[in-house]
């Protein structure tokens, strides 16, 4: 029997050729060669059906099909007695991929990278994707500041038609910034503008940082930096005209090179509102932080136009806007800006949409909506009502848009999408402090119980001067307007034979009842009742006084309290504050028919102040007054204690004050202590909120009588480090007393960490 064989290979650079045939209708088609794909695949790739007519043509576009499937790499057609045989020969299967040599990335995450452009375990060999194999893997080391990374790829090949393949990585030394070059500057030192950069060569904590290692991003955002800084310092035409990165030749150093032309300082001449003022022009000047005659700042143009956006958008106004055409004259070095207002249509909202809350109930979040359904757009009511969501706590992400109502142009809907996060929690801490030693805590919280908004939590506080149980529900909105209702259990036991005090134990009983009345957005008035049972052990060598009140009273005494308090809280962060002023005021009074009388008032202000855009001011003050009333002495464990790292540093926690024979401290019935501090971002981690030092001066006393005698005040001035670190709250402070006396326990470090796993 007499064969033809019909050869054609296909390749991308190489015409398609084939051995001439007459055309013939095939009888059947036979696959042979395949070790791993199935029949049935070739067939569905393969373009000629039994039945048809194959022509020269249609051998090619069979063998170009069955090529680009990438499986095979090698295809033949040959023809036995009018049956169309396929040969195939198969690439091999990739069996596994290891690496060597890796320490910057693991294993997993090379192969995640790998399996991104196509090359991965149980897939076909590609020698191409190899090729993007290898710069993909460089350029994660290059991302890593790893230059020199050398990639040696091997493959060996394994039974079953099958491969395993292994990338050898040399990772090199990482590469740093060794200079950091800006040319044209004449008026900014050169120092000055590097520190605008939060790229930088390498320091003392750049190790944590990483702020070493160059990144295209970062150098963006530090172009965009000094721009920023020229503009806002009257350089209106201030161009980078071109960066340079460029390596050493072991690459290992980076030298990066700014080009600058500064151009000439600008003064505002002139600014004018122009357009369709709906808000009378003298109240919209009155938002203005530019005058004539002031060094042009970009900073502060914006800060306007943006204050009079807000403006309209508070009438109603929700898509206003305001934009700034200049005027230059270069020969005068003078600019006039024109703020054109297009205040845009009026709108009121027709609905307020919720998404996102699967546990939490529609209601807990619309009740703390400042802005309402029906009534006119408000941006400051929605930016209000944003943050007081923010503020539950029981949400990660919390976002509000305006959409467009279709088919009308005076209404909007507003979606509030939130993402909800787990709210309920069992802690277990540890922490230690220079006063308490070894804390163990534990807590079950859940502060959105149902998905209500109440919370209820049950904690464990143990110290070796405090130890504190207690139990407490919360209900926020007891009231429609807000008023919440709360009641507690606990337990407190105090040991002072640990401290610089005259020792004496007690455990107290309690419990009470409390209410919260806001009275504004940032203004909440408390009150409250509760009852405390105290059992009080004194020592022989306690004060005759502590030994007196036990004889008179016994060892258990009772007291039903009154409670009353004011708060203001007017910060813009309750963690990171940098402005804004916190208020308290509270007062507690011991009434029958417990046999106690008597009563204690404090007051604490807190006033933050930013200095500069990295810096803050802090002022602390708090003052308090006790006293018995009707005849009755202050229980002596009701006393003012001042000193320690939470009060005035550099001295030794609960020692200022009034002293017995022994040098112990007695505690006061009126205190006073205060506080400046300037807060600072850490050296080399000024992006990092989380770590904040400071120099301090604090100042603080107590005494028996209502008149403070102020020459017992103690000063001490420092150091001091706040960090929220991997294990919990760190503070350490440094502390230098100024004026401490014969008597006087002085502590120079001074700390307490906490750990909640």
């Amino acid at each position: 029997m007499n064969l033809s064989r019909l050869l054609i290979l296909l390749c991308c650079l190489a015409p398609l050729s084939a051995s001439a045939f007459e055309p013939f209708q095939v009888k059947d088609i036979r696959v042979e060669g395949i070790q791993r794909t199935e029949a049935g695949t070739v067939f569905s790739y393969l373009p000629v059906k039994v039945g048809d007519t194959l022509t020269e043509e249609g051998a090619a576009a069979a063998i170009k099909s069955l090529y680009a499937t990438g499986f095979f790499k090698d295809v033949r057609l040959e023809v036995e007695d009018k049956v169309l045989v396929v040969v195939l020969l198969e690439r091999p299967a990739i069996a596994q991929i290891e690496f060597s040599g890796n320490k910057e990335f693991t294993k997993d995450k090379l192969k995640e990278a790998l399996k991104q452009i196509g090359l991965s375990e149980g897939r076909i060999l590609d020698r191409s994707a190899l090729e993007r194999a290898e710069q993909e893997i460089k350029s994660q080391y290059l991302g890593k500041g790893k230059y020199g990374v050398r990639i040696t790829t091997s493959v060996t090949p394994l039974e079953r038609n099958r491969v395993a393949i292994n990338f050898n990585v040399v990772e090199g030394e990482v590469a740093k910034i060794r200079a950091i070059n800006v040319v044209g500057n004449k008026v900014f030192k050169d120092s000055e503008l590097i520190d605008l950069f939060v790229l930088r060569t390498p320091g003392w904590l750049t190790w944590y940082s990483k702020n070493d290692q160059y990144a295209r991003q970062k150098l963006e955002g530090d172009l965009e930096n000094m721009r920023s800084f020229y503009l806002n310092q009257g350089y209106l035409e201030f161009t980078i005209d071109s960066t340079q990165v460029s390596l050493s030749p072991d690459k290992k150093d980076v030298f990066i090179t700014v080009n600058v032309t500064e151009g000439q300082k600008y003064t505002l001449s002139e600014l004018r509102l122009a357009g369709e003022l709906i808000v009378p022009e003298a109240e919209l000047r009155k938002l203005l932080t530019l005058k004539p005659g002031d060094v042009f700042s970009r900073e502060r143009l914006t800060e306007s136009a943006k204050r009079i956006t807000d403006r309209l958008g508070n009438d109603g106004y929700a898509f206003a806007n305001v934009n700034p055409v200049p005027d230059i004259n270069r020969e005068k070095n003078t600019v006039a800006f024109t703020l054109f207002v297009d205040p845009g249509r009026r709108v009121y909202v027709r609905r307020i949409n919720i998404a996102g809350n699967t546990t939490t109930r529609d209601e807990v979040i619309r009740r703390e909506m400042r802005q309402l359904e029906g009534a006119w757009y408000s941006a400051a009511k929605l930016q209000r009502s944003k943050q007081r969501i923010d503020k539950l706590g029981y949400f990660s992400e919390v976002t509000v848009d305006t959409v467009n109502v279709p088919g009308s142009n005076d209404q909007v809907d507003i979606n509030v999408n939130v993402t909800e996060r787990p709210t309920g929690s069992l802690l277990f801490g540890v922490g230690f402090s220079t006063a308490e030693a070894i804390i163990l805590s534990a807590q079950v919280a859940q502060s959105n119980l149902f998905g209500t908004g109440n919370a209820l939590s049950l904690s464990v506080n143990s110290g070796r001067v405090n130890r504190v149980y207690a139990l407490s529900l919360t209900h926020p909105y007891f009231t429609d307007d807000g008023t919440s209702i709360g009641w507690d259990l606990y337990r407190r036991d105090l040991d002072t034979t640990r401290l610089s005090t005259v020792p004496y134990k007690t455990s107290t009983y309690g419990a009470g009842m409390r209410f919260g009345v806001p009275v504004s957005e940032i203004d909440t008035i408390n009150y409250g009742v509760s009852f405390e049972s105290t059992d009080v052990e004194v020592f022989p060598e306690s004060p005759f006084s502590y030994q007196q009140f036990v004889q008179e009273f016994g060892n258990k005494t009772t007291a039903f309290l009154g409670t009353i308090g004011w708060a203001r809280d007017g910060r813009d962060s309750a963690i990171f504050t940098t402005r804004g002023t916190l208020q308290r005021i509270g007062f507690e009074l011991a009434v029958p028919p417990a046999e106690q009388r008597y009563y204690r008032t404090n007051y604490e202000i807190q006033w933050f102040n930013p200095v500069t855009k990295s810096t803050v001011l802090q002022l602390t003050g708090r003052l308090g007054y006790a006293d018995g009333y009707q005849n009755m002495p202050l229980p002596f464990y009701k006393n003012f204690y001042a000193g320690g790292v939470n009060s005035v540093r550099g001295y030794y926690t609960a020692s200022l004050g009034p002293k017995d024979p022994n040098g112990f401290a007695l505690g006061g019935r009126s205190q006073v202590t205060a506080s400046a501090e300037w807060l600072f971002p850490f050296p080399g981690l000024d992006k990092d909120k989380s770590l904040r030092w400071s120099a301090f001066v604090d100042a603080g006393t107590v005494a028996d009588t209502f008149q403070l005698v102020f020459d017992e005040m103690r000063y001490s001035t420092g150091l001091a480090l706040s960090w929220f670190s991997p294990v919990g709250p760190l503070k350490i402070s440094l502390g230098l007393p100024l004026n401490a006396q014969e008597g006087d326990r002085k502590q120079l470090l001074q700390f307490t960490i906490g750990q909640v796993f």
